[in-house]
């Protein structure tokens, strides 16, 4: 048991005998900011006092009299207008890391009650190389994956691809038309990329050609109302109207910018005036089995899934399933009745669609020439998983611009009786560049994954196998141990990197400060983990050395007290991190162990320390500092070095 679980027992049963409310105890209690004021606060007392309009320090008083944690902390200290403070015992810290010196989890017990989880994130396009867009999904997923199978849950992975959409359209007509045949032998994927980055700048193209007449009639229309407008409330809003004409009619002369500036590609615009019509007759032909777009269908696939298989295996993610959007084709009929079934289908100019109250458009699950959609193979694998694998909650790791998509969805799935399956949507928000627009190449496509992890490795042999830092080594690093930790750390930059932030918040991509051994990194984190290994190896040591070992915990110094209690609160940084799915929380944690071992480094001799028994302590701590961090980082998906 925690301390903060251990404390909220306490507390609870303190309430229940001043006649209070229990619930939710766990919500007003949390580590203190400062440690002068203690380890743990209680808050439980202003809310409390509102409700029965006394002081809170009377009630603070009230808790305070019925607390028994004589066995846990100091007595409990009222602060301030009604906060309860606790300061746990030395002798309590030292119980606990005799427990987490002898337990492998570090504290972390197994769920007693195992869900079934289906986590459904990375899920690329398959007719282009993995790019950085394809960095957040694919990260984060795994990071809850792994989060999840170490808590005890059954976690069934399913990379849903976009193998079957209109991006294949638009590839089999490149290849077709426009494709260089030399280059498609020598690098096939890079040619498909190509082929796909053309058509779908043509079909832009094009439809921003007849789109601008009409957009530079609602600019004007809009100009002139906001010049119109009296007061200031019909001002402000003829003004965003005039705005947001004005980006549209910005977007679109810039579609058609790219295209007029390029000669060759002016010029297959002009061989190809109807391409976005011919487009999609492909995706039509391919759909419907024409034996040519289907030959060349299976040709592509192997292609595009060895690309990105190569990318997964160094980022080291695997899948238990891999069901593309073909899978799921023979099963969209079904779901277009069952929608008739359930009375939720409705004909709007054709098409076939539901509509929702709580929305101003309409799910559209089947359009008027018979073509289905993205929502329609959605509900249809919805139906599948829950038919194959009969799970309690199903995780969608998506970017937040599909939010309203996934709210359409888990509102007809409860209608047609899904309702007893958990949904949700773990939405992310997006990697920028340093201008802060979405990180992209100089000419103006998204960055490569592939070159991306690169030049991260790249970057990081320069850091951590820099000539000066080598020969500081006790012993020299081969070529082959060098490039090792090159790759585990360049590639644990970039997930850390990513993880850091809140997944909901977009962040700016700068490779130097992710390779970075100051500052909140995975290079810094590792470097903690690398410099314990070191001390073993001086003091002769292993880590199954010390487990067998009787520690007398000596916390003289204040940096070795701050080291132990944030060791004990790993499992509470796990427990926080895993309940709403924010992997930044684990990451904070990890930075913040590493800076409070750094502390304790430079100001507790372990090797040289004053005697046996202390120095058997130290030992202690740097054993569970390690363990704690390799665990960590590992459910986060990111390897630790023995040496950097």
């Amino acid at each position: 048991m925690t301390p903060l679980d251990a404390l909220a027992d306490r507390l609870a049963n303190a309430l229940r005998a001043c006649n209070l409310p229990a619930e939710n105890v766990l919500s007003q209690l949390r580590p203190t900011q400062d440690a002068k004021f203690g380890d743990y606060q209680a808050n439980h007392a202003m809310a409390l006092a509102k409700e029965r309009g006394i002081a809170p320090r009377q009630v603070a008083a009230e808790l305070v009299s019925q607390l028994d944690v004589a066995d846990l902390c100091d007595p409990p200290q009222i602060a301030g207008p009604g906060f309860i403070n606790f300061r746990l015992h030395d002798r309590y810290l030292a119980q606990s890391l005799s427990q987490l010196l002898g337990d492998p989890r570090c504290g972390i017990p197994r769920t007693a009650t195992p869900r079934t989880v289906v986590v459904d994130y990375s899920s690329p396009n398959v007719a282009k190389p993995l790019h950085v867009g394809h960095l957040r999904t694919t990260v984060i997923g795994d990071a809850l994956v792994r989060m999840l199978r170490f808590a005890g849950h059954r976690v069934i992975t399913d990379n849903h691809l976009g193998d079957w959409g209109t991006q294949f359209g638009m590839v089999i007509y490149g290849y077709k038309h426009l494709r260089d045949e030399a280059a498609y032998r020598r690098d096939p994927v890079g040619e498909l990329g190509r082929l796909y980055q053309r058509v779908n700048q043509l079909v832009e193209y094009h439809e921003a050609l007849a789109a601008l007449p009409e957009a530079e009639q609602r600019l004007a229309q809009a100009a002139a109302a906001e010049q119109a407008a009296g007061d200031a409330k019909s001002k402000k809003d003829a003004t965003r109207r005039w705005r947001g004409a004005e980006e549209d009619l910005t977007k679109l002369r810039s579609q058609i910018t790219r295209v007029a500036l390029d000669p060759a590609a002016l010029a297959e615009a002009n061989a190809h005036p109807r391409i976005g019509e011919a487009v999609l007759q492909e995706t039509v032909k391919l759909h419907h089995g024409d034996p040519e777009n289907r030959r060349l269908w299976n040709e592509f696939m192997p292609h595009c899934l060895a690309a990105i298989q190569r990318i997964y295996d160094r980022l080291g993610v695997s899948f238990d399933y891999v069901l593309g959007e073909s899978f799921y084709d023979p099963y969209l009929p079904a779901v277009i009745e069952r929608l008739r079934k359930h009375g939720l289908l409705s004909n709007s100019q054709g098409a076939s669609v539901v509509f929702l109250d709580e929305f101003e458009t309409p799910m559209i699950v089947q359009k008027q020439d018979g073509a289905y959609l993205y929502a329609t193979t959605d509900l249809a694998t919805l139906e599948y998983r829950r038919r194959e694998f009969q799970p309690d909650e199903i995780l969608y790791v998506v970017d937040h611009r599909q939010g309203e998509h996934f709210e359409k969805l888990f509102a007809v799935a409860k209608r047609w009786g899904d309702d007893d399956i958990e949904l949700r949507h773990i939405s992310y928000g997006t990697v920028m560049g340093e201008d802060r627009r979405p990180f992209k190449t100089r000419s103006g496509g998204l960055v490569g994954l592939e070159s991306l992890l690169d030049d991260a490795v790249a970057r990081a042999s320069e850091v951590v196998c820099h000539p000066d830092r080598l020969s500081r080594l006790e012993e020299p690093l081969s070529t082959e141990q060098q490039q090792a930790i090159a790759d585990v750390v360049g590639l644990g930059a970039i997930k850390y990197a990513d993880l850091v932030h809140h997944r909901t918040s977009d962040y700016v991509f700068s490779l130097e400060k992710m390779i970075s051994l100051d500052g909140n990194t995975a290079a810094y984190v590792q470097y903690a983990y690398a410099r314990i290994q070191g001390i073993l190896r001086r003091a002769g040591l292993t880590e199954e050395s010390l487990l067998g070992r009787t520690i007398a915990w000596q916390i003289c110094d204040p940096a070795e007290r701050e080291l132990a209690l944030h060791l004990v609160r790993f499992p509470e940084a796990f427990d926080a991190a895993l309940s709403d799915y924010l992997p930044n929380l684990m990451v904070d944690y990890l930075y913040e162990l590493a800076r409070r071992y750094a502390v304790f480094f430079e100001k507790c001799p372990v090797l040289a320390a004053e005697d046996e028994a202390l120095r058997d302590s130290r030992l202690g701590l740097c054993l569970i500092s390690a363990r704690v961090l390799r665990t960590g980082l590992g459910v986060l998906g990111i390897g630790v070095v023995p040496r950097m």
